[in-house]
């Protein structure tokens, strides 16, 4: 699986980089249009066309609970994403080398973890890829960005060593699809929430589903907790290790959380709480040293103050998603969209 990757955005990009009007144009996009332009060639339209094709295959069931589930979790899960999941990726040193090649994740890692809040809130909206079918052309957008990440690696990394495998390939995406779901679900359960076989199958089966619409190859997707925690170890028996590209990605975080988090009960305590969700092991892979053990029942109190000093009693989606947007606005000046590279040619 290192040496596959994803013929169908990997053509679509190839079209892409030849005319980067077409990349802007998709940019504009609210959601996949029925009708493509006449000038997209083949390779653009096919890619878009899979999407199309799946409008109305959802798995409606699915899609519901796990949509319900983040309403309910969502704000604990973001910050999973951010205390666990991603850390936990930094730590396995191939897939790291693709990461530390995007300058904006170590020089510009505000906006790109911003982008990444956007992503999951997109596809666990209420009605995601059902009734709204905006989340398609998310997916699809994200799928072309790692695409073109493999093409400039491809181009111009001279230093790309083939022992990584090829760049984002299907290894990396599975594992990477399993940080965002299976691990988080792991993160919660580390904090004493009541996880139970039959939400983990679920929201597995929601990221199952994003997985498809984002070229992973689902045949080798977990159905169950077991198989779940079977691929993660054997990932990490293949991959875990200390390297300087995910020493520098965890500094970069490590550094921008300090001096963002406006909750000193978080801001003050970072390397504690890496330490606390990614365990030993994984903490020695990214140098990250333990000075107190904060125990289990202290850090789900913060969690929990943090979320109910920021939403009260009334969180939702909706909730979220409105305090992600006054945050982004109030660092960036502007709301952060996923758009694709347009590339301008002298």
């Amino acid at each position: 699986m290192r040496n596959q990757v994803d013929p169908l955005a990997d053509d679509a990009v190839l079209a892409l980089v030849s005319r980067s009007q077409w990349a802007a144009t998709i940019n504009l996009w609210e959601s996949i249009p029925e009708n493509f332009p006449v000038e997209f060639p083949p390779a653009i339209k096919d890619f878009f066309q899979f999407y199309l094709d799946l409008y109305d295959k959802g798995p409606e069931k699915t899609l519901k609970t796990g949509q319900d589930f983040f309403s309910r979790e969502g704000d604990i899960y973001l910050g999973l994403l951010g205390f666990y999941s991603l850390p936990y990726c930094y730590a396995f040193g191939d897939g790291a080398e693709v990461l530390v090649r995007s300058e904006r994740i170590v020089n510009q890692i505000g906006q790109r973890l911003s982008e990444t809040g956007t992503f999951v809130l997109d596809i666990f909206k209420p009605g995601a890829f059902v009734t709204d079918k905006s989340p398609f052309l998310t997916c699809a957008k994200v799928r072309l960005i790692h695409a073109f990440s493999r093409y400039f690696i491809n181009q111009f990394a001279k230093d790309w060593n083939p022992d990584f495998g090829k760049p984002i390939n299907q290894e990396d995406l599975i594992g990477t699809n399993l940080a965002f779901s299976f691990i988080v679900l792991r993160g919660l359960i580390k904090l004493g929430k009541p996880i139970n076989s039959d939400q983990i199958e679920q929201l597995l089966a929601y990221w199952k589903w994003i997985g498809k619409l984002m070229g992973v190859e689902t045949d080798y997707w977990p159905n169950t907790a077991k198989e779940a925690f079977e691929l993660d170890k054997l990932i990490r028996k293949r991959h875990l290790r200390k390297s300087e590209a995910g020493i520098r990605l965890i500094s970069a975080l490590r550094g921008y959380y300090r001096s963002t988090i406006p909750e000193p009960l978080l801001s003050r305590q970072v390397d504690d709480i890496f330490y606390f969700f990614m365990g030993k092991e994984v903490s020695a892979a990214l140098n990250i040293p333990l000075n107190r053990e904060i125990p289990r029942e202290i850090l789900n109190l913060i969690f929990k103050f943090s979320g109910w000093k920021t939403y009260g009693n009334s969180k939702s989606h909706q909730s979220i998603q409105r305090m992600m947007e006054s945050q982004q606005l109030e660092q960036f000046g502007s709301l952060m969209k996923i758009s694709l590279p347009v590339i301008k040619r002298s």
